[in-house]
């Protein structure tokens, strides 16, 4: 990945953290087998400090979207307190196949490793640590082939692995090119889950940051047959700039004033 190419996924930068979009089916980090991962890009992510910029969670090698990074020690630690402690929001896209028959709910369904062999893949299970994911549809609709299909949105209210993939499988609507919980999928299908915004509440005396990330490509066109347009993506660049640019006159206020 070259340095045009990571710059063009940074959503946001600021002198503690960068929030970046991260592509389906890549890696976040190195696997014991090795081979390409995101993290071994940030190295361009500098931006004048010694150090690479280093992860506050991880996403799935399959899910796309808001990946927080901080910038340094004192940063870092901030963000992985705020993460365990569940004050920091993560808002996902999904399609799944079929939908739930509401509009809205609650899972509530503990989690435990499926067994030694699986690594880490996941099943529901009544002696396993709690578990719960607020779910909305924002959009139903078919695919080429005339089965059902819905776009969820999912709020994880904790943060288990595999966690959204395993409870909308457990609920009888798998998420859309999921290998592992799903039906499978053709080799070219990249799991539908997406992870559409993040709001990090770093400051005390501060607004939250808000972050969101666009709809990949790959989920496009089943978003689009559940009711998604381009243009909510062409408001969410618009909003992110004038975000920007109120930072940067609060920047530029703070300066002057300090002189």
């Amino acid at each position: 990945m070259t340095p045009e190419e990571i710059y063009a996924r940074l959503l946001y930068r600021d002198g503690l953290i960068l929030v970046l979009d991260k592509p389906a089916g890549l890696p976040v980090h190195r696997g014991p087998k090795g081979g390409e991962n995101f993290e071994q890009y940030f190295f361009h992510l500098r931006f004048g400090l010694p150090r690479d910029p280093s992860l506050a969670h991880r996403l799935d090698r399959d899910t796309s979207g808001c990946l927080v990074l901080g910038r340094h020690r004192k940063a870092l630690e901030k963000l992985m307190h705020l993460f365990k402690q569940g004050r920091i929001e993560k808002t996902y896209w999904a399609v799944v196949q079929g939908g739930p028959e509401q509009n809205e709910g609650l899972i509530d369904l503990p989690l435990g490793r499926l067994d030694a062999t699986r690594g880490w893949w996941m099943k529901v299970d009544p002696d396993g640590l709690p578990a719960q994911t607020r779910w909305r549809v924002l959009g139903r609709g078919h695919d080429s082939d005339g089965a059902p299909l819905a776009w969820l949105e999912l709020a994880p209210l904790t943060g288990r692995t595999h966690q959204l993939r395993v409870h909308c499988a457990a609920l009888d609507f798998p998420i859309f090119g999921d290998p592992i919980y799903g039906a499978g999928r053709e080799p070219e299908e990249l799991l539908h889950l997406h992870a559409r915004a993040v709001k990090i509440p770093l400051s005390n005396n501060k607004p939250p940051i808000e972050v969101e990330a666009c709809a990949p490509d790959h989920m496009k066109k089943r978003l689009a047959a559940c009711g998604w347009t381009q243009n909510l993506d062409d408001d969410t660049i618009v909003a992110r700039q004038e975000r920007e640019n109120e930072r940067e006159r609060a920047r530029l206020e703070a300066k002057v004033e300090g002189d």
